[in-house]
């Protein structure tokens, strides 16, 4: 066994891509080999030809807003999900999923596969693609913006490429080959948000769909993974805190499949393979944090896994890559990240600290043996290349343009401590320059669930923030899962208060460090992180001016009651069972932010909403608005003449998704309503903001 080592590599110089993710996605847990995700962010304003001219008395916001509702999504930020296999690149181009040779993958030299406008959809995208072991066929996840839907196509490659069938509600979906040459599709199907069916499917003259497995248990749910070395497909049942895997072999897929370990409670596990071997990520053991442990492909059981390598404490494993001769650990460790390259030779270990200003990874694939690429960002920088050299031992940077913003603004590590005594990490952006922080408005962002991180993902909108004198915060309490899985079990269940005590004493540290103060703060969450934001506004509603809700989590105790509700059976282990359980009742009384409203002052709140969200119902959101504004009125009534009553507004958006990140209506409707609230000038932002869309 051997234990993480301290050795640091300084060298840098050049560029790359990546691999394998472990994900904790809404309220899902995933494990999935991405198709890499190309994102493109301009940084020069352009004029739109036979653009239609503007009306001169219209304020800043408007203009710009009547700007950004007629640009395309794609002219703001474009998406593409691309995967090389052989010697072609496969990707998308604008309707269409097309293939070019690879070195001829920048130029407009391509071969359409399929046309997307085919299948009626209002604004496809591609959202994954796999290629058949033999390039006979691909297959392609699309999707709309507005929906969590998708469908499967199924595309015969030759002279003439054709749709060979089309599958519904896909969620994962892996290619492998059988003893005849034959390719098997394996594929999951979603229903309700529900991942509970496997199916196998063959094309061509030997047609055939079947269903190859289901997950009785409601709290579970099954995806798919192949191995790097596509030596096995994995196939993953998952609970929040609980897995179980078979492995199906990648030669012979008609065999049935080989449990590795029976679901134990409390244990999660995921696997890999390199020469007869497995590699298994898991929490078994003592202290129950993940570390790597490994044993023999046809002896799989627990009883006889090896402990490989074990972590340092507080570490949140973000990734896992294996290569032929070297395991790649993707680290956060102390709210810093880090890359450990493990050399399966000889045991060496390489621990490379990455630069301060890094707050996040981005994983793509990546087939290339040699080196490991990947890609740093922060939520005011795009993403940088960087590639680990096997051969060499050095880890080298991409040259060029050195963004500006690396000496105008600061990046801070800070910590608060909890009432309980827990330090809780932040990490802080300002200006360079900024003179008098007291005096700046702060904008916080929460989110403590699920164990996922804070998104620390590169968005234009905070990069503007930032340039015009904000201070951003984003504050690592406790539900999430930054400091690894003990961070996230101790902000859970009956644990869930501890996020609240979290939150509130980081933005009072901040306060008391000199970082703005509460008639200039406002904090912002989405999805499960409007559960903290919701309790902080019933409890200290002193500390802010303005809150920004997207798709929040509100109403916490009906929706965990209603188990119609797609997601409510495999979120039981997030929050409890209200409905058996009158200890989880009586608690999530005590922080559910709709049974918690009462007349008094509260915060203004912007609440982002989508009409069929099937994730956060309507009604809850609904509920909460109605209910907060009764209490405002209600304490209205009492106060005197001059009383500042706050807004609250609710803005439904049509459609089925639950965020839509990069909408240009919600990113400059929330920053207006903060600029307004914060009574700012929004001149400048506005025009800064055009700085970063394609006009």
């Amino acid at each position: 066994m051997i234990s993480e080592g301290e050795k640091s590599i300084s060298d840098h110089n050049k560029d790359g891509g990546i691999c394998l993710e472990l994900v904790l996605v809404g309220s899902y847990v995933e494990r999935v080999l991405q198709t890499s995700s190309r994102r493109h962010w301009n940084f020069l304003s352009s004029k739109q030809e036979n653009e239609k001219p503007l009306s001169e008395n219209m304020d800043a916001f408007e203009k710009v807003r009547a700007k950004l509702e007629t640009q395309p999504q794609e002219e703001y930020e474009i998406i593409n999900a691309e995967i090389k296999h052989g010697g072609f690149v496969y990707y998308q181009e604008g309707c269409c999923l097309v293939r070019s040779k690879d070195e001829e993958a920048d130029n407009d030299n391509y071969e359409v596969l399929f046309n997307l406008e085919e299948l009626k959809l209002e604004q496809p995208f591609i959202d994954c693609i796999r290629v058949a072991p033999d390039e006979k066929y691909v297959a392609a996840k699309i999707r709309t913006e507005d929906s969590e839907a998708s469908t499967c196509i199924v595309v015969k490659l030759s002279d003439q490429p054709v749709m060979e069938a089309s599958f519904p509600n896909v969620s994962s979906f892996e290619w492998v080959k059988d003893e005849e040459d034959e390719d098997v599709l394996f594929y999951t199907f979603q229903r309700n948000l529900r991942c509970h069916d496997v199916y196998r499917a063959t094309f061509g003259d030997n047609k055939r769909n079947e269903r190859f497995y289901t997950e009785k248990d409601p709290s579970f749910f099954v995806f798919l993974y192949l191995t790097k070395d596509s030596r096995f497909l994995t196939m993953n049942i998952m609970s929040k805190t609980t897995s179980e895997v078979w492995l199906i072999d990648g030669l012979s897929p008609w065999d049935p499949p080989v449990l590795i370990q029976k679901r134990i409670h409390g244990v999660l596990y995921y696997v890999e393979h390199r020469d007869d071997e497995l590699y298994i990520l898991t929490n078994v053991g003592e202290p129950t944090e993940f570390k790597l442990m490994r044993t023999a492909a046809d002896t799989p059981a627990i009883m006889n896994w090896d402990l490989f390598f074990t972590m340092k404490r507080n570490t949140k494993v973000v990734d896992l890559d294996m290569f032929k001769d070297h395991c790649v650990l993707f680290l956060k460790h102390s709210n810093l990240l880090y890359v450990n390259v493990i050399g399966l030779a000889d045991d060496s270990v390489r621990s490379l600290k990455l630069p301060p200003w890094a707050c996040g990874f981005i994983i793509d694939t990546n087939s290339d043996p040699k080196n490991c690429p990947f890609q740093l960002c922060s939520p005011i920088r795009p993403p940088k290349y960087y590639t680990y050299k096997f051969a060499e031992g050095k880890l080298f940077e991409e040259t060029g343009h050195e963004d500006p913003i690396t000496k105008t603004s600061r990046v801070l590590r800070m910590e608060a401590k909890s009432k309980d005594g827990k330090l809780v990490p932040m990490t802080v952006f300002h200006k360079t320059d900024s003179e008098d922080l007291q005096k700046k408005p702060l904008l916080v962002q929460v989110y403590g669930a699920y164990g996922m991180d804070l998104k620390m993902n590169f968005r234009p909108e905070r990069r503007v923030l930032v340039d015009d004198g904000w201070i951003l915060a984003y504050c690592h309490v406790r539900g999430g899962g930054e400091l690894g899985l003990q961070w996230h079990a101790d902000g859970r269940l009956t644990k869930k208060l501890n996020g609240l005590a979290d939150l509130e004493a980081c933005i009072k540290t901040l306060h008391d460090q000199g970082f703005s103060q509460p008639s200039l703060t406002a904090l912002t969450a989405f999805s499960a992180g409007g559960v903290l934001v919701g309790a902080l506004c019933n409890s200290s509603p002193e500390l802010l001016r303005a809150v920004t809700l997207e798709a929040p989590f509100l109403d916490v105790l009906n929706t965990m009651m209603d188990t119609t509700l797609p997601l409510t059976l495999e979120e039981l282990e997030e929050w409890g069972n209200p409905s058996s359980d009158e200890k989880h009742k009586n608690y999530i009384k005590r922080y559910c932010p709709c049974q918690n409203i009462k007349p008094q002052h509260y915060p203004s709140i912007h609440i982002t909403a989508y009409e069929n969200d099937e994730r956060v119902p309507l009604k809850g959101i609904v509920n909460y608005t109605e209910k907060l504004k009764e209490a405002i009125a209600e304490h209205t009534k009492d106060s005197g003449e001059g009383y500042q009553v706050p807004n609250i507004i609710l803005d439904i958006q049509p459609g089925g998704n639950h965020v839509i990140e990069d909408s240009h209506k919600k990113i400059t409707a929330q920053i207006k309503f903060l600029y307004e609230e914060l009574g700012l000038d929004s001149t400048s932002v506005f025009d800064n903001l055009k700085k970063y869309l394609k006009f």
